[in-house]
């Protein structure tokens, strides 16, 4: 069944969204190439774009042709921003980024083993609040958390797994409570590592590969044909 016009343009938009990001400021027939749209389609979706302050004119290409310069387009980095959580079973650390990926401010805390369920909860929040300040967020359109064990691929919810907190299990919660307008999401940190490693790392340009992740204990993430697998239980590695 083919796609809804909706369905396509959102599929069409992120598309162009992912090749600015990973290609730097584009012009729209840079932007044709790369994803065998059409002229209209592009041209459509640039529009689009535009006027839903995703991206705006950069400069202009500088290419060697007749008439006027191509104009170049590239994501407004400040039109959103990100905050990574990176949780351990003693410590929390919390970058926020725009949507370039750029580091805009980062914050850790100690968290110790006697500290209450509550407290510990509070105090990850309070971090992650306080590092969207420091980066100049308004508000934070994506809260991501890495932590270890398994992740239930039906509910996205962490699983209930030996020797984690009982704080890491109640932290989501708490985030969704305290940032209404945010979606929060959790990943295996094993997971997310073997996608910094495809995208920025040794995995770079390959579409299948096996990580093995040695800390407090062991794991390993599998990405087949480009994509991460994490198995009917999420258990897969």
């Amino acid at each position: 069944m083919p796609a809804s016009p909706s369905t396509a343009r959102a599929i069409n938009d992120r598309l162009a969204l992912r090749l600015l990001q990973r290609e730097g400021p584009l012009t729209a027939g840079q932007l044709k190439q790369l994803t065998g749209l059409s002229r209209p389609t592009v041209a459509d979706l640039v529009e689009r774009l535009a006027l839903s302050g995703l991206i705006t004119v950069v400069g202009e290409s500088g290419e060697q042709r007749r008439g006027p310069n191509a104009r170049l387009y590239g994501i407004v980095a400040d039109r959103a921003h990100l905050a990574a959580l990176d949780v351990r079973t003693e410590s929390v650390t919390v970058t926020v980024t725009d949507l370039l990926g750029r580091e805009r401010a980062e914050a850790s805390a100690p968290i110790g083993g006697d500290t209450g369920t509550g407290d510990a909860v509070e105090q990850a929040v309070t971090l992650v609040e306080r590092a969207a300040k420091e980066a100049g967020a308004e508000r934070l359109h994506t809260v991501a958390i890495g932590a270890p064990g398994l992740i239930d691929p039906v509910t996205g919810e962490l699983r209930d797994s030996t020797g984690l907190p009982e704080w890491h299990r109640r932290l989501v919660a708490a985030l969704q409570q305290r940032l209404p307008r945010a979606a929060v999401i959790v990943e295996n940190e094993t997971n997310l590592a073997a996608l910094a490693e495809q995208r920025d790392g040794a995995a770079r340009g390959r579409d299948t590969f096996v990580l093995l992740w040695l800390g407090h204990g062991t794991g390993a993430a599998v990405v087949l044909d480009g994509a991460l697998r994490r198995g009917a239980s999420g258990g897969t590695g």
